[in-house]
């Protein structure tokens, strides 16, 4: 595995010796490239199927590749303020974090800023945060800290498994009023994944699925658009210009890239032939325009991104940090689930669901959330190595 270095100064967790100052810390570079790979790639495939977009909307074909430079020098400035941040802080303060999401949750709901007949936003200027994506990063470091706190409860008592659960359905409740059913599902299935990789009984959690999918079968009889949306992937031809319309556009787009695709900016679906181009179905435009290896390689980009996040939890659970592990496999699992569902979304696998495709999408608040979430991973990873490095120079003393 290739890595680079970096010198440790004044680091939070100090080295007992003098002469460790000069020890070199590894970070995983393989992860750090193709997560810098990922997001040049969305970059441009942004700057590509927006100049539509943004033409009818604001008369400016670069108006969303501006707005795209401002929220990656944002993220940038976080990024590296992240990196400093021990796990430890994030422990410390996961109750607190879960609980500001309830309260911009909320206050998404009271300002009522409706896009689409959904009130998922927060304006602040031009600019928009959607309170969902910072509830599931919230979320699954309360999540982490729970099961850190709680291991052995949660391998023999019932009631133990069931106050994450309880935690999940309220914050499920506040997204289901703005609505937000994709990020619904993402929180419950990793819920789920991470109690049962970490002690929790196959039989209970069997049990705890079945009587939320009884809760959530309502939820979708209520709503005609839901249904619809279920009946339409199944044949979307049968109406391709009512409710098939965005799928089958999407599937047009893969058609026409076939193997080498149209070339970059070569798009036909993006001249608003297919809605959500830039957002949503992004990845229907690539395929589009870098054909069927660009898209595999895409695809083959963020499989290795979420096995290494699944890697870096492991060998942080293999040294005890708990609380630093299982975030890293909650987040794999994350990560994994929305591509999943983007992409089955886009290629009529899955029904449609309103997701972004990690690193790559147009979203501000999404790809923020993510590559926080990615840097986290980065701190993970520089914590274990430098925890084996401390562990490496006692031994050597003695």
């Amino acid at each position: 595995m290739r890595i680079f270095k970096t010198k440790i100064i004044n680091h939070p967790l100090k080295l007992s010796k003098k002469k460790s100052s000069n020890i070199n810390v590894l970070y995983d570079r393989m992860f750090f490239w193709l997560l810098l790979g990922l997001i040049g790639i969305g970059f441009v495939i942004i700057s590509s199927g927006s100049i539509p977009t943004g033409m009818r909307l604001a008369n400016d074909p670069f108006y969303f590749i501006k707005r795209v430079i401002i929220y990656y020098s944002v993220t940038f400035l976080l990024s590296v303020i992240i990196l400093k941040i021990p796990m430890i802080v994030w422990q410390n303060y996961s109750v607190i974090m879960l609980l500001c999401s309830y309260i911009m949750l909320i206050a998404a709901l009271i300002l009522n800023n409706s896009t689409n007949g959904a009130s998922r936003w927060i304006m602040w200027g031009t600019l928009c945060i959607q309170p969902a994506e910072l509830s599931k990063l919230s979320f699954i470091c309360y999540l982490a800290n729970y099961l850190e706190r709680k291991s052995k409860e949660v391998r023999t008592k019932f009631w133990s498994i069931c106050k994450p659960i309880v935690i999940m359905i309220i914050l499920a409740v506040l997204l289901l009023a703005q609505p937000d059913f994709g990020s619904i599902i993402i929180l419950f299935i990793t819920t789920l994944s991470i109690l049962f990789l970490f002690g929790a009984k196959l039989c209970q959690l069997i049990l705890i699925f079945v009587f939320n999918i009884f809760l959530i079968i309502p939820l979708i009889v209520i709503k005609p658009y839901r249904i619809q949306r279920i009946l339409t992937f199944w044949d979307p031809w049968k109406d391709p210009f009512g409710n098939g319309y965005q799928l089958t556009q999407s599937l047009i787009a893969f058609g026409r890239g076939k193997c080498f695709g149209e070339g970059l900016g070569n798009s036909v679906l993006k001249l608003e032939y297919l809605p959500e181009a830039h957002t949503d179905f992004i990845f229907s435009i690539l395929a589009e325009e870098l054909g069927y290896f660009g898209a595999i390689l895409v695809l083959f980009m963020l499989f290795v991104i979420v096995l290494r996040a699944m890697i870096i939890g492991h060998r942080a659970l293999n040294i005890n940090h708990r609380f630093s592990g299982i975030l890293a496999c909650s987040i794999s699992m994350w990560f994994g689930l929305q591509i999943f569902i983007n992409v089955g979304t886009v290629s009529g696998i899955l029904p449609t669901k309103g997701l972004t495709l990690p690193f790559i999408s147009y979203g501000g608040s999404s790809f923020l959330i993510t590559v926080m979430a990615s840097m986290q991973l980065l701190r993970i990873d520089f914590e274990t190595r430098l925890s084996k490095n401390q562990a490496f120079l006692k031994c050597t003393k003695t």
